[in-house]
């Protein structure tokens, strides 16, 4: 089966035989073409990850400030959750840093209408615009 038969068969063992043909230097019989969208996924993956988690740690962190009656540990774990996640993903993928105020403010509207959904509140109850300082964004003991 050619490569890139295989690609649209069976992705994974697609990806074993493009790791083992690249590992042996046999670059001629390598499916560039579908190497190259693979690589553009992950690295659109890679963003989204940040933007998805951000969602999650900014629509904790509005719950946090606007229902402060409802704090619980649980609250506090989710929020420490996506903050170690983020800084993983961070330290792994660098390159991310400078996009991180961008994907906060892409963020925003989507963790709105999850606090929004997820306390019940008016969507009106919550800021218009990103609050949080991005320094403090990812720090462990920083809570609004």
């Amino acid at each position: 089966m050619t490569p890139a038969g295989l690609y649209q068969r069976d992705i994974h063992a697609w990806t074993q035989q493009t790791a083992e043909l690249l590992r042996q230097g046999r670059f001629q019989e390598v499916d560039v073409q579908h190497l190259v969208e693979e690589l553009e996924t992950m690295g659109r993956r890679d963003r989204q990850e940040l933007i998805s988690r951000l969602k999650i740690l900014l629509a904790h962190l509005l719950k946090w400030q606007c229902q402060p009656e409802h704090r619980s540990s649980s609250w506090r774990g989710s929020i420490l959750e996506q903050r170690l996640r983020i800084r993983d993903l961070l330290h792994d993928c660098p390159s991310l840093k400078p996009f991180l105020h961008e994907a906060t403010l892409l963020a925003f509207a989507d963790a709105t209408s999850l606090a929004s959904k997820e306390t019940g509140l008016a969507i009106d109850q919550f800021p218009a615009t990103q609050p949080f300082p991005l320094e403090q964004l990812l720090e462990d003991a920083w809570l609004p």
